[in-house]
């Protein structure tokens, strides 16, 4: 009598990692491979078809395609956007943000088709590994994971090579640059990245620079989310930042190498182009300025950095997340306006912002022109007071070179 084979679903990009997992869990280990991937917002519709049938020819089971965009945006990116989100200030915290969103999509899909195992691709040097882990473990305590490339600590070169041993034919040479592509961005992994010294090359970017500009772009955003993009209104935020990436991404904007701290205590690399991402995230802070009070950008400013490091570091499901998500959405509640940007190859200039909440436009005065509000004697009042702490100070601890000697 044959023994029913495990069931296992793997997390499939359609990479070289989650290839040959597909693979090797199959004809190696014997389990029944079930691959679903969770799109994120970086697939078209002929992209995932060509990955189902990738995942058809290296012997899956069956494969589902898993749409979480607008969950991926809804619970998380309007939060980033919030929080003006850059990791280090560089990174938009990409892949970082999406990957807890997979698992948790993975995970529930598992349960779903009964299935006895999960398993993904990622290595024993990076994040992703700590990601999908600690969120499998906290969602489903007793299901077995499964990290081949983790614990066989492939190489490339072996994983190659297996699969043409084992038959499969595809153009290994794409497969050199590891590419996490999502609606907030974009990551570029490969052979430059290991090295402090080098860069990615042009052609390593799924974008290029086919613009020459300059080129006038707005941003319209509704409490702190964007709604239009060239005064043309977008009833789903997810096409607005889709139309902020296609104008963006063909002047070669958001590309940046992100340095940073990994879970795992080591330094890493990471190439990435977010157009999208980045522009949104500047004309909001820009239009902050102008609507928010001095107190609410200082700490709000404090909390989005928590943010952003516990989204990095796995932490998405620790419940102050929620506690920090209520605040952002409340200090949005006057961020509303549209904002100009000159477009440039490779960069961008801030123009100005519209809006009918701007706080610099009162009867009050004119920065460095003209006081309203108060007289001259009001000013030398004011500044009497201010000084009388340090006044005090420095009455006991007289400020300048005799002070340094004593």
């Amino acid at each position: 009598m044959e023994t029913k084979k495990k069931k296992v679903v793997l997390a499939f990009s359609g990479g070289l990692d989650t290839s040959f997992a597909v693979k090797y869990l199959s004809e190696d280990l014997g389990y029944e491979v079930h691959t679903a991937i969770a799109n994120t917002g970086g697939f078209s519709d002929d992209e995932l078809a060509v990955l189902a049938d990738k995942a058809q020819r290296l012997g899956a089971a069956s494969h589902a395609a898993l749409d979480i965009t607008q969950d991926y945006y809804d619970r998380s990116i309007r939060y980033m956007i919030a929080g003006n989100v850059l990791r280090n200030g560089t990174y938009p915290i990409s892949v970082s943000s999406e990957r807890i969103f997979q698992a948790m999509a993975i995970i529930e899909y598992a349960k779903k088709i009964g299935a006895d195992a999960v398993a993904h691709g990622s290595t024993g040097a990076g994040n992703d590994q700590v990601r999908f882990d600690l969120t499998f473990q906290i969602l489903a305590p007793g299901m077995e994971i499964i990290t081949p490339t983790r614990d066989m600590t492939l190489t490339r070169e072996y994983e190659i090579n297996y699969l043409k041993n084992h038959g499969y034919e595809a153009d290994f040479k794409k497969m050199e640059y590891s590419i996490n592509k999502g609606l907030w961005g974009t990551s570029v992994g490969g052979k430059e990245t290991l090295h402090s010294d080098q860069t990615l090359p042009e052609e390593a970017y799924p974008s290029q620079i086919v613009a020459e500009g300059p080129e006038k772009l707005t941003i319209t955003f509704e409490k702190g989310e964007p709604v239009a993009v060239n005064g043309e209104t977008f009833a789903n935020k997810v096409d607005a930042i889709r139309r902020v990436e296609e104008i963006g991404s063909r002047y070669g904007i958001g590309r940046d190498m992100h340095i940073g701290d990994t879970i795992i205590g080591i330094k890493g690399r990471v190439g990435f182009e977010a157009a999208g991402p980045i522009l949104i995230i500047a004309a909001h802070k820009m239009l902050e300025k102008h609507t928010l009070t001095k107190w609410q950008q200082y700490w709000k400013d404090q909390v989005s950095t928590w943010y952003g490091m516990f989204l990095h570091e796995a932490q998405y499901l620790e419940p102050v997340m929620r506690d920090i998500e209520a605040m952002l959405e409340s200090s949005q509640e006057n961020v509303s306006g549209t904002v100009e940007i000159t477009l440039h190859p490779r960069t961008y200039t801030l123009v100005g912002v519209t809006t009918d909440k701007d706080l610099m436009k009162t009867d009050f005065g004119e920065y460095g022109e003209v006081n309203k509000g108060w007289s001259a004697d009001d000013v030398r009042g004011f500044t009497r007071i201010l000084a009388n702490p340090l006044k005090i100070y420095y009455s006991h601890h007289p400020y300048g070179e005799d002070s340094k000697k004593s």
